[in-house]
């Protein structure tokens, strides 16, 4: 085992987990063992909002303009600890360096908005009768849970815990059990930059830990990024319990391709799109609808992906079961009448035997009801249905049960327009393969890839992680008596 076994982060301090049960943390580069994390118990997490309770008192009462004043030099500690907090991520999740290194320098501009929070949230003031003042203030909620998945060990964290925390609120993050480390080096960052013990907290666990953060009465609200099944029954639980959830789930991006698009840009972008961290996150271009004649297109991208090498330029799938599910796809599709254009089944890595990689793949003749085309693979796979009209690509978009993203590739500025308009996604691109909001604008999907209300970074998380206050004021008798008297 190449780390010392995982611990919570409690209070400030790292601690043994009071559960027995503990799983095996494997890289997927090469299937070494890399350490062990804890099943944590109630009594775990229970300690830990026992501490964010017990820190809240302090922290929220500290003014806004001093509180970002740790996220300063948390972005500077980011910046100096970069090449290290890469390498982690890449050890333990499968990403390319480079790959890791852009999510690393995410986190650095997720902080970087954090520290400009005193100027989005400075109320508002008018006298609204003579005399009387209304004004209002957006006040921290207390103690919150962030919930995040496996395929960005760093970044997803970062979605929520500088903005959170900035605004005020106590922290009680969950790892993904898959993969446990980075968390924790955030931890280590966030007390050297001057965050106060039990301001921000780590409970490493599986599904008991996430249904006993939904459960419990002294958590104030849980944000979530995972699957579409589980971000439902997480917004379900947490509503039974009468605290507020953003849940952000699946995704079935799809890309529309014009004839006129320019083949050397389209095929680029579409390559990077579907291949990019292995296909597994949410924005990956996962289907592709091909409007008339694009056949010329449709080649180049097969050009660029050849161009993309398992373990040199694209990175491992997290584990032997993702390997096999993304393979069984691409399978099915094949005996379903699909041409397999470009293979990326049993792939093997010199050096790296045990690793779990699945080339790029891309895949033509899809139909809109084979498997390949409705669900998410979460892997380096596209799918290609034709169409021959764009309202014709917009009902294969608009069918699909997810609202995540999607992309029209076009020289036509009508065009493009249009399909913002009537695509049923809440986040659109036009010649952009994967059209991520940067700050201040704000990430989140549609339909079921998201429940809850807000988003969950840019200017919309503060509206998740605040409730407003409003208070009327009147002092001067002879401004007189009116109906607010």
């Amino acid at each position: 085992m190449k780390y010392s076994p995982i611990k919570n982060y409690i209070n400030g301090k790292f601690t043994d987990a009071l559960g027995n049960r503990k799983m095996d943390v494997i890289s997927p580069l090469d299937g070494a063992l890399l350490s062990t994390v804890p099943m944590s118990s109630y009594k775990d997490l229970d300690d830990a909002v026992k501490a964010a309770h017990i820190a809240f008192e302090t922290w929220s009462r500290v003014p806004i303009k001093e509180r970002v004043q740790v996220f300063f030099k948390y972005k500077t500690l980011l910046e100096q600890n970069l090449q290290s907090l890469a390498e982690l991520c890449s050890e333990e999740n499968g990403k390319t360096i480079g790959e890791s290194l852009a999510e690393i320098e995410k986190c650095i501009e997720l902080t970087e908005f954090a520290t400009s929070l005193p100027q989005l949230v400075s109320g508002e003031i008018l006298e609204v009768s003579r005399g009387v003042e209304c004004r209002t203030e957006h006040v921290p909620l207390g103690v919150v849970a962030s919930i995040v998945p496996f395929n960005f060990p760093s970044m997803v964290p970062n979605w929520t815990i500088p903005n959170a925390i900035a605004l005020g609120n106590c922290m009680i993050i969950k790892p993904s059990e898959k993969v446990p480390m980075s968390c924790g080096k955030l931890a280590e960052l966030l007390k050297e930059a001057g965050l106060p013990d039990g301001v921000f907290n780590i409970v490493h666990g599986d599904v008991e830990i996430v249904e006993a953060i939904c459960d419990h009465p002294g958590i104030q609200a849980v944000s979530f990024v995972g699957s579409t099944r589980v971000a439902k029954i997480v917004y379900q639980r947490c509503a039974q319990n009468l605290k507020r959830c953003l849940a952000l789930g699946g995704a079935k991006n799809h890309l529309m391709v014009l004839p006129d698009a320019k083949a050397d840009m389209t095929a680029q972008n579409v390559a990077a799109s579907m291949s990019g961290c292995a296909g597994q996150r949410c924005m990956a271009a996962s289907a592709m609808v091909g409007v008339g004649n694009v056949d010329h297109i449709i080649d180049k991208i097969c050009e660029e992906a050849r161009k993309i090498i398992p373990g040199k330029n694209l990175g491992a799938v997290i584990n032997k079961e993702s390997q096999q599910r993304i393979e069984k796809y691409i399978t099915e599709a094949e005996q379903q009448g699909a041409r397999i254009l470009v293979d990326g089944r049993n792939t093997k890595v010199a050096g790296k035997e045990n690793g779990t990689y699945v080339g790029p793949t891309v895949i033509d003749q899809v139909t809109p009801d084979m498997a390949v085309a409705k669900e998410e693979i979460f892997g380096p796979v596209i799918s290609i249905m034709r169409t021959q009209t764009v309202d014709e690509a917009l009902a294969i978009e608009n069918a699909n049960p997810y609202g995540n993203a999607a992309s029209v590739f076009t020289q036509n500025g009508g065009m493009a327009r249009y399909i913002i308009d009537h695509a049923s996604a809440g986040m659109i691109g036009v010649n952009v393969g994967v059209p991520v909001p940067r700050e201040p604008f704000s990430f989140g999907g549609w339909n079921e890839s998201k429940f809850g209300v807000g988003d969950i970074t840019g200017k919309s998380s503060i509206e998740f992680w605040t409730k407003l206050k409003k208070s009327t004021t009147k002092w001067n008798p002879e401004a007189g008596v009116n109906w607010m008297s």
